[in-house]
Order: structure tokens, then C-alpha cells, then sequence
């Protein structure tokens, strides 16, 4: 027989690639991608070699972790274009957005493409900003947010609510919801108390 077989992973690895994976994702979560690749496979009880073997770099295993978070992210995007009301769907996006990144560190890093060699999502960034950016148009043609307001102020307002350091995910869940909220209503066209 000449021809190769698929190479099917033997279940035991492919338990420990599973339990890699989910550590890198509770690990990069809390500790941002700052950390160690041993603090993972601790976390996933192997040793570093079952580690490197799976993930040579740290960047593969960053990569690997956070693909399905990152099309969710977009999913959250596409989502808030579809609402009829431009600035319901805009401060949903907004809100579902900062709630994602006050429980997860590591997706707020894949998001600003912590290593961009590896993690290629160029074209499903660029498509959920410009969906991003017409949910933004739609919103101030409906004279509901301020006229200046353009995309970038979004993203700096996404990108502040994944910088907001707290003493414990709890207390950094809360400061996000409280930045987020003040946030919102300072991009409306007409602050109010209600909606």
C-alpha cells in the first residue's frame, strides 16, 4: 500500500489536546496572554513536552483556543446590524461585547490581534467593522446618536472596557457594566434616563 492513511489521534491524545485547549482558555481568560505555557499545561494536568508536542508555540495554542470566541464575537456584530432599531442593535453590541470581555482577557487580546502571524482573521475583522460601522451610520441617521460619533470612538469604547483591571472577575464585571453604561449614554444624541 503506497498511499498514507489519515493520521487519527489516538483518544488519549486527543483528551489531552481537549484539556489543553480548555486550560489555555480559562488560563489566557484570567491571566491575559502574559501566561506561562507551564501554568497551562499545570492547569490541564500534563506535563510541558504533552504541551509543546500539541502546541509548539504559544502562539498556535492562542490561536487554537480562541477561533470559536472570535466568530462569536463577529456573531454578536452581525447580530446587532440585524435589529431594526440601529441603536438597540448598537448598544447591544456595545454590551454584549464589554460583558465578553469583562469575563474573558484572552478574547479582548485575540481581538486586537495580540499575534497577528498567526491569528488570521483579517477578513472576518474587516467585515464585522464595516457591519459595525454601518450599525454606527444607521444610528446617528436616526438622529439617535451624536453626530460626531464614528467607529473608531466604538473601538476605543471596546477596547477601554477590555483594559478595566479589577481585584476579582466579579468586581471587573462591574466596573465593565458600569463603563459600558456611562459609555452608552455619552453616545447617544440625547442622554436620557430610559432605554
Amino acid at each position: 500500500m503506497t498511499g498514507s492513511l489519515p493520521r487519527i489521534r489516538r483518544s488519549d491524545a486527543q483528551d489531552n489536546r481537549e484539556r489543553l485547549l480548555e486550560a489555555a482558555r480559562t488560563v489566557f481568560a484570567t491571566a491575559g496572554l502574559t501566561a506561562p505555557m507551564r501554568e497551562i499545561a499545570r492547569h490541564a494536568g500534563v506535563g510541558p513536552a504533552t504541551l509543546y508536542r500539541h502546541f509548539p508555540t504559544k502562539e498556535q495554542l492562542f490561536a487554537e483556543a480562541f477561533a470559536e470566541r472570535l466568530r462569536a464575537c463577529y456573531a454578536i456584530v452581525d447580530d446587532g446590524l440585524a435589529e431594526a432599531d440601529a441603536w438597540r442593535g448598537l448598544r447591544t453590541v456595545i454590551e454584549r461585547l464589554g460583558e465578553l470581555y469583562a469575563r474573558d482577557r484572552g478574547t479582548t487580546a485575540a481581538l486586537v490581534s495580540a499575534f497577528p502571524g498567526t491569528l488570521d482573521f483579517t477578513a472576518d475583522r474587516e467585515r464585522a467593522l464595516k457591519s459595525l460601522a454601518e450599525l454606527v451610520r444607521r444610528a446617528k441617521d436616526a438622529g439617535r446618536v451624536r453626530p460626531e460619533t464614528t467607529l473608531d470612538d466604538i473601538v476605543l469604547v471596546l477596547m477601554a472596557a477590555g483594559g478595566i483591571q479589577a481585584a476579582s472577575p466579579v468586581a471587573r464585571a462591574a466596573a465593565v457594566r458600569r463603563f459600558i453604561t456611562i459609555a452608552i449614554n455619552g453616545l447617544r444624541a440625547v442622554p436620557t434616563l430610559d432605554d
